[in-house]
């Protein structure tokens, strides 16, 4: 299944594609059987597409990495953690509706879209 211009974070490269990265990262932490988390799915993936060079937005499947949630004090899902400079910026637990998502990450990024 294909996730648009969403990425695939794992414990392994989260370092990598997560904290050195040149723009800010937004990551979904998230697990197949969770209904709100497939529920934002959609608006996460518009995000992606709609502020390509701006923000990138990645997965991370709480139930196959079980590293990072911990290490991020991840407890109910979906949560959403915006990284930027390598460090936490913005928390959003529980699904919200895209555009108030969007009003939460903006003043945040350089450039803001939508």
């Amino acid at each position: 299944m294909t996730q648009g211009k969403t990425l695939t974070i794992t414990d392994a490269d989260f370092d990598a594609e997560v904290l050195h990265s040149e723009q800010p990262v937004l990551v979904d932490f998230w697990a197949t059987w969770c209904g709100p988390c497939k529920a934002i799915a959609p608006a996460l993936e518009a995000m992606a597409g709609e502020l390509e060079g701006v923000l990138k937005v990645g997965k991370l499947d709480i139930d196959n990495n079980i590293l990072t949630p911990a290490q991020y004090n991840v407890h109910s899902i979906p949560t959403l953690i915006l990284f930027s400079g390598g460090k936490e910026v913005e928390r959003v637990v529980g699904a919200m509706p895209k555009d108030q998502l969007m009003a939460r990450l903006g003043p945040h990024l350089a450039v803001m879209a939508g």
